[in-house]
């Protein structure tokens, strides 16, 4: 049988999971030191003590079920419907799985949040944290049980990648402290979040398995994987995440739903994760491989292409534990995760049920869409969510708009200028807001991307609607093509908008596929053009960006009539009075870049400023730069961006004072302590069950293409037979066993080694609005450089913590801290396995790190060293 055969025969579910998923995808070669090595056993959940009361609940629980109220409940009932099954009889229900980041998807009477690269431009923590409750606060009002959201991955590695938008921003501590706050806020309010996609998933095209070919290979060295791209989902564990969600693509050459080392060794056992881990929608691609390998929840329970009800899972993981593939072992902790979750969030106590339905806006529809013959009742209830979130989404869109450029202080504006707005981007799209399904069109004004990622807006508040309310002298030029227009006066201002757009794979918008492989790091709709025409033509020309990342501006950005640019990112629902507060001066602009912005695209290296284009068989995306993206790779080649990681300007100035680092935890070794030995997890039977506790209730009819855990009598009768008399054995994957172990010494807890999370020196410092007009927040950002001598190579600086202060009059000042963990000051080891501090020297004293303080990662004029305890200003930026 040849292998586009056995793919087709896979994914259209030909194939029994319980007897050939091994042989689902002999594996691509990758390039030679990228190696996914088996890690088996799946880790049981339930040894720390943040979650043991909950594992004793779940364990009381699962111990009633049946084998297919196991199975029922780790796989979703069918495409179209993001639930799981449930075990009704012990009252445990479905759990209802609901995108996205920025707001409750598909539904209505939501709040359309300003997206995760947003967000991070706010470096709020105070900001980011609301908008984390007031997410969790919409999807419990709505009866979600699971928040797919936040997203780290991608990172932001290549600055083309199509779901960056959906992330913090290009560096792992900006992304891990932002996702730990959403975490914290929305599990504040009972609702299960997600942190995805592990890993890898840095570009769009080709990242999916299909019938035809693997998905892309993400071949990233294990330094490289802990200090960059893992580095967000510890933040995320060590905030006590509930679940994890997989990627499409593979790492390493083995597909990310079934990557043992990544799920059992790195996320269950390393890190500690005590959660569930689900596939994203129709990324698992076998059976039995996919839960030895650590997978939990299979969604949306379909085969890869879901066309007539057929499932890896479900009937085949009731077959596959009868049979003895799988070790009911395996699945029982399978069950026990998704239970403890419920109940580590509370929502075994009064949790609304789901009042909406993702498929239909009408009152009453089919209560199973993926099926032929539904039957139909109410599905949706209108509940309104959004009491005054749309205070915490302007504040998120505002604080995040950068100033970039301000020359002859251009900003902020009077009422009573005469202003000329040219560019779509500047008013809603006429079609409606939400016209294009999932977002997938670029008219009007951008306020978020493409794909799973969007939310319906409830309404949309336009930059052009805003601008009209502040001033009377408005002339609005709807097009991208530069128009013709009466002799300007020298007083004339011309506001341009410009955008560019990004979205994920499953849609492609106007020859974009995801990535912005088209339109690559230019404005859309000849942006840079409208630009260049109206600095031709008016001497104030201000130029506001709406965009998923960064783009090249040098086409426009020099001449003297372009006084002022601004990117204002994606914005939500509020792009209008957010952004028409800063115009006018109403608050001083605060926001700050989230990714570097280079001068060329190649300033950047090709493994990262290009995309992998299409291959004969599996994609190899390789990360040759290890950690050198971003801002690390500029520094590293002395390559001066446009404007750096981190810049941002106000209408105001700040000075630092007073500043002084002090030691918290003294660190005597590089190597954290012993880690402490696993707690005891929950013990069940692991004695095949019954074959009855697989077969379907008599009388019981189904419904075509919903997915149950039942088998027919005869197939529960003759997988019991194979599984009690050992006469079939499942060929297991070279390295498995199914004992137990003590885990890695790097682990220890949620996060890792408790010790890595220890605040090794903390800085303290007055910041002060030296201005004598305007009010402003400053953004202290800190950065760390390692001691010189090691034998690791480090990037020059890399950023470990920030703080925004309060609003501060002229002449007020604040203090405030940041704090530097060891994690903060070590390298992954790849040899020892293990963090190392390396500037704790062999006697146990403090090398020299030192912490440099600034407003950007390319201002960095104050510095704080570990040894001498000293800090000294005034000093040249160290890059």
């Amino acid at each position: 049988m040849g292998t586009s055969f056995l793919w087709l025969a896979a994914a259209l579910g030909l194939l029994d999971s319980g007897c050939h998923a091994s042989a689902v995808l002999p594996r691509d070669a990758v390039p030679a030191g990228f190696v996914a090595r088996p890690y088996y056993p799946a880790p049981h959940g339930g040894w720390t003590a943040s979650w043991r009361d909950s594992y004793a609940k779940a364990q009381a629980l699962v111990e009633q079920m049946t084998l297919a109220e196991k199975t029922n409940i780790t796989g979703g009932v069918g495409i179209y419907m993001g639930n799981t099954g449930s075990a009704d009889r012990l009252g445990f229900p479905q759990l209802c799985l609901q995108d996205s980041a920025l707001g409750v998807a598909s539904t209505d009477n939501i709040t359309a949040f300003p997206a995760g690269i947003t967000t991070g431009a706010t470096f709020d923590k105070d900001l980011i944290y609301a908008r984390g409750v007031a997410l969790g606060q919409e999807f419990r009002g709505k009866g979600a049980n699971v928040y797919l959201g936040p997203a780290v991955g991608p990172m932001g590695r290549k600055p083309l990648g199509g779901r960056n938008w959906e992330g913090f921003g290009s560096d792992p501590v900006l992304q891990g402290i932002s996702a730990a706050l959403t975490i914290k806020g929305v599990q504040e309010q009972g609702v299960i979040a997600t942190i995805k996609h592990l890993i890898g998933n840095e570009q769009e095209m080709f990242r999916m398995y299909n019938p035809f070919q693997p998905g892309y290979s993400a071949n990233i060295d294990d330094r490289t994987l802990h200090e960059l791209y893992l580095w967000p989902f510890a933040d995320s564990v060590h905030a006590g995440v509930g679940s994890v969600m997989t990627a499409y693509n593979a790492v390493n050459g083995s597909a990310s739903s079934q990557n043992s080392y990544l799920i059992n060794g790195i996320l269950k056992d390393e890190l500690g994760f005590q959660g569930f881990v689900m596939s994203d929608w129709l990324s698992q691609i076998s059976g039995v491989a996919s839960a030895l390998a650590g997978l939990d929840m299979a969604m949306p329970g379909d085969t890869m292409v879901p066309l007539f009800g057929f499932s890896y899972w479900k009937y085949d993981l009731s077959r596959s534990v009868l049979n003895g593939s799988v070790p009911l072992d395996r699945l029982n902790d399978m069950a026990t995760r998704i239970v403890a979750a419920w109940y580590q969030m509370g929502q075994d106590k009064n949790y609304p049920r789901p009042n909406f339905s993702s498929n239909t806006k009408n009152r009453e529809d089919l209560l199973y869409p993926a099926a032929i013959a539904s039957p139909r009742g109410q599905v949706n209830w209108f509940v309104n969510v959004q009491a005054d979130h749309y205070k915490i989404a302007r504040q998120v869109a505002q604080d995040a708009i950068t100033l970039l450029k301000n020359d002859d202080n251009i900003l902020p504006l009077s009422p009573s200028g005469s202003f000329k707005v040219f560019g779509t981007d500047a008013a809603v799209n006429p079609d409606g807001p939400n016209a294009c399904m999932n977002r997938a069109c670029n008219k009007g004004t951008l306020g978020m991307g493409w794909g799973s990622g969007v939310a319906d807006y409830p309404y949309f508040d336009d930059p052009i609607s805003a601008i009209r309310k502040r001033a009377s002298d408005v002339t609005y030029y709807q097009t991208d093509n530069f128009p013709s227009v009466p002799t300007p006066k020298d007083d004339d201002i011309a506001l341009v908008f410009i955008n560019s757009d990004a979205g994920e794979n499953s849609f492609t918008v106007e020859g974009n596929n995801g990535d912005r492989n088209s339109a690559k790091l230019a404005a859309w709709h000849d942006g840079d053009e409208l630009v260049k025409r109206a600095a031709a033509k008016y001497k104030n020309v201000i130029v506001v960006v709406h965009t998923v990342g960064p783009l090249l501006l040098e086409q426009w950005h020099d001449p003297p009539s372009v006084k002022a640019v601004l990117f204002a990112h994606l914005p939500g629902q509020e792009a209008g009075e957010s952004l028409t507060n800063i115009l006018f001066g109403d608050t001083s602009p605060c926001g700050h870049l989230p990714y570097s912005i280079t001068k060329k695209a190649d300033d950047l290296p090709s493994s990262v400023a290009d995309l992998k284009g299409f291959a004969l068989g599996q994609v190899q995306d390789t990360y040759s730069e290890g950690l050198y993206i971003d801002y690390r790779y500029l520094n590293k080649m002395g390559t001066k961006p446009r404007y750096a990681f981190g810049h941002g300007l106000s209408y105001t100035n700040f000075s630092f004072s007073e500043i002084s680092i002090s030691p918290v935890t003294k660190l005597t070794t590089s190597l954290p302590g012993p880690r402490a030995a696993k707690a005891p997890t929950p013990q069940f039977s692991t004695a095949i069950p019954p074959a009855n506790e697989a077969k379907a209730p008599k009388g019981f009819n189904k419904i075509w293409r919903y997915l149950y855990s039942w088998l027919l009598d005869n197939e529960a009768d003759e997988a019991y037979k194979i599984g009690t008399t050992g006469s079939k054995k499942y060929p297991y994957p070279e390295g498995y066993s199914n004992v137990q172990t003590a885990g890695p010494s790097s682990g220890g807890d949620e996060g890792g080694n408790p010790a890595l999370w220890e605040t090794a020196f903390e800085v303290t410092l007055k910041v002060k609005n030296t201005g004598n007009k305007f009010a402003g927040k400053a953004s202290v950002q800190g950065y760390v450089q390692y001691p010189e001598g090691s034998k690791y190579e480090t990037p020059i600086v890399q950023l470990r913590d920030f703080v925004k202060t309060k609003e501060l009059k002229p002449g007020e000042e604040t203090t405030v801290r940041l704090g530097f963990k060891r994690r903060d000051l070590s390298v992954w080891d790849v040899e020892a396995q293990n963090w190392v501090a390396t500037g704790v020297k062999g006697d146990g004293s403090m090398g020299r790190y030192t912490v440099w303080l600034g407003e950007s990662s390319d201002s960095l004029r104050v510095a704080c060293y570990t040894d001498t305890l000293e800090c000294e200003g005034g000093l040249e930026p160290v890059v």
